[in-house]
This record gives structure tokens, sequence and C-alpha cells, in this order.
């Protein structure tokens, strides 16, 4: 695939027509066709954007990264290698489920490992830990870490 000013691996399946200029998707990454991704995005390798997922500006995804239906980044967000987003709170096999939106503010940075379960708000620069686990809504500049996560501090700018 060739998208003007988008860099895509020959190793990854883009199925996405809806890419910025200046993103670049690498090997052994899969995006459906319905998502949608901003400009001067970085989307690592083995990594996976189902179609209901919109990924603002200036983003980046680390390596091991799944975002599943339901899930927004807004501009310049941070996601490090295998964070986990979660999708459905009950989950059974073969099983419908109520799908739950997760929204991640602009600039929020999402330490390696974290754990995101459905339907949670991080704020605005938040800063999330490595490894924690996250089950309820974080605010604006919030810092936290844990299992599961508290707030721990409020970081200046």
């Amino acid at each position: 695939m060739s998208l003007e000013g988008v860099s895509i691996h020959p190793l990854a399946d883009c199925q996405c027509s809806d890419i910025g200029a200046g993103t670049k998707v690498w090997q052994f990454t899969v995006v459906l066709p319905g998502a949608r991704i901003g400009s001067n995005c970085n989307i690592n390798s083995h990594c996976f954007v189902e179609n209901a997922v919109v990924i603002g500006d200036s983003v980046t995804v680390k390596c091991g990264v799944y975002l599943w239906d339901g899930v927004t980044l807004e501009d310049n967000v941070m996601v490090g290698p295998n964070v986990t987003f979660t999708n459905d709170k009950w989950p059974r096999s073969k099983q419908p489920y109520e799908q739950l939106h997760t929204l991640v503010k602009e600039g929020a940075s999402i330490g390696g490992g974290a754990v995101i379960l459905p339907g949670v708000t991080i704020g605005r620069r938040a800063m999330i830990g490595a490894g924690a686990v996250i089950t309820r809504d974080v605010p604006d500049d919030a810092v936290v870490f844990g299992d599961a996560a508290r707030i721990r501090a409020v970081h200046n700018r």
C-alpha cells in the first residue's frame, strides 16, 4: 500500500487508508480498514489496531500493543511497550458484550506493561506507571502507579 507521506513496512498488514502524512507503521503490525490514524505517528512492530480505533497526531505506540474497538488516543499520547487495553468488562467466549469506550487524552503517557480496563478516561498529561492496572478514570496531570493504580501525586508541567 502506498499512501503519500506514509511509511508502511512491507511486512505490515495495513488495510487502513485513513492515515496522516509522516506516520510510520512497522513490521508485523495489523491495521484494520476502519481505523483512523493521524499524522506523524509511530506504530511500532507487533501491534494490532482494530476498526473502531482513533489515533490522533504525533502518537507513539510501542511494540506489542493491541488497540481494540472503542479505544481513542488523542494527540501526543505515548503508549509504552506491551500495554494491554481491554474492551470487555466481563469476557465470555463467543458471547455478545457491551463495548465500552476508552479515552486517552492529549499528552498522556502510559508506561510499559500497564493494563487499561475498558470504559476509563485517562486525563490530559497524566502519567501511568509501568505495570499499573487502571480500573477507573485518571484526572488531568495525575501520576498513578500500582495495582490497582491510585493517584500518588499531581505533577506540574
